[in-house]
């Protein structure tokens, strides 16, 4: 018989799922690094051995380490440890994806990196979609009051979340919130750890970092690479298939998909350039899509060409979506400066 029990899901699902994906990614790259720089060795390989044990196989083992970690403990920690952990065991599994989906000596099977970056791409899209914003039942504000409170008894609460968590339960006349009331307040007191002040000079940083993304000197040159990068792979892939240069490429197909991305792209953008003087807002929401254009659909065959060589275009790409979605965030849409 299947359980009545309710799936209530946790506040901060949001932002283990953030650190299981980046996890993931850290492992992969370091995981390819450290194989190019030591030559591919094989572990076990040598002496004519035919044995090689696959890191997808320590993949496994971490993923059922979170596994275990998420059933045998309680608690925010465990969350905490089982995202980390999980995080890198699904990286080292994905990083060898190339031997499972072809016959040949799949390991440096081209679209592998494209296959590795759709997938975290879209690991992270979970944590960006928009959500309704609906009010908490009240069994839902019982639910994580009392996971604060178990938090609690087994590590002491901050002053902060202490106040959290009874303000999602303060004003209620159920009887189990009362209780709940009196737990948090009898919980001992620890006081705020290294993450907790890491991430107060974080949002500090934040904020000096937004301020200086809205300097006219910064925009500018923001508007002037989304155009140029566009614009650049857009000619010269038009010309290339126009001169008969991709007949032959091994990869044309992916060549067709960054061409059309960054046509895309080019459109964009143009549009966005045109509009800077009557409307700002939808101006920069052009040129986000433009951006999200090539990391959404682009980079995916920018992995394939250039293998993890694209990460750097990638970074870049990045750092001028983070420019231009900090100008949108801003009242008006105004400069800082």
């Amino acid at each position: 018989m299947l359980s009545r029990e309710r799936l209530v899901r946790a506040t901060e699902a949001a932002a283990y799922l953030r650190l299981f994906a980046l996890s993931g990614i850290a492992a992969v790259l370091v995981t390819r690094g450290f194989l190019a720089l030591a030559g591919y060795p094989r572990l076990g390989g040598g002496d004519g051995s035919h044995l090689h044990i696959a890191h997808m196989l320590w993949g496994g083992l971490l993923m059922m380490t979170a596994t275990l970690l998420a059933l045998g403990f309680l608690g925010r920690p465990a969350r905490l440890a089982c995202a980390v952990v999980g995080g890198v065991g699904f990286g080292l599994f994905i990083d060898e994806v190339g031997k499972q989906v072809t016959d040949e000596p799949g390991y440096f099977y081209r679209p592998a990196a494209g296959i590795i970056y759709v997938t975290f791409a879209l690991l992270l899209l979970l944590t960006r979609l928009p959500r309704r914003r609906t009010e908490l039942s009240a069994e839902q504000r019982t639910v994580h009051a009392a996971d604060l409170a178990l938090t609690g008894v087994a590590s002491g609460l901050t002053a902060v979340q202490r106040q959290s968590a009874t303000r999602l339960v303060e004003g209620s006349g159920r009887e189990v919130d009362a209780a709940l009331i009196r737990l948090l307040a009898a919980v001992p007191e620890r006081s705020p750890g290294l993450s907790t002040r890491w991430r107060s000079q974080a949002a500090r940083a934040g904020k000096v970092l937004r301020r200086a993304a809205g300097h006219w000197l910064v925009l500018t040159l923001t508007v002037l690479c989304v155009l140029t990068e566009a614009m650049l792979f857009a000619g010269w892939l038009t010309a290339g298939a126009l001169g008969g240069e991709l007949a032959d490429e091994p990869q044309r197909g992916a060549l067709i998909g960054v061409l059309v991305s960054a046509v895309a792209s080019t459109v964009l953008g143009v549009a966005g350039l045109t509009r800077l003087r009557a409307d700002r807002t939808v101006a920069f929401r052009l040129l986000r899509a433009a951006l999200l254009a090539d990391i959404l659909f682009g980079q995916i065959f920018k992995f394939t060409i250039n293998q993890f060589a694209s990460v750097t275009e990638l970074v870049f790409d990045l750092c001028l979506l983070w420019v231009v979605s900090a100008q949108l965030g801003r009242p008006g849409g105004r400069p800082a400066y």
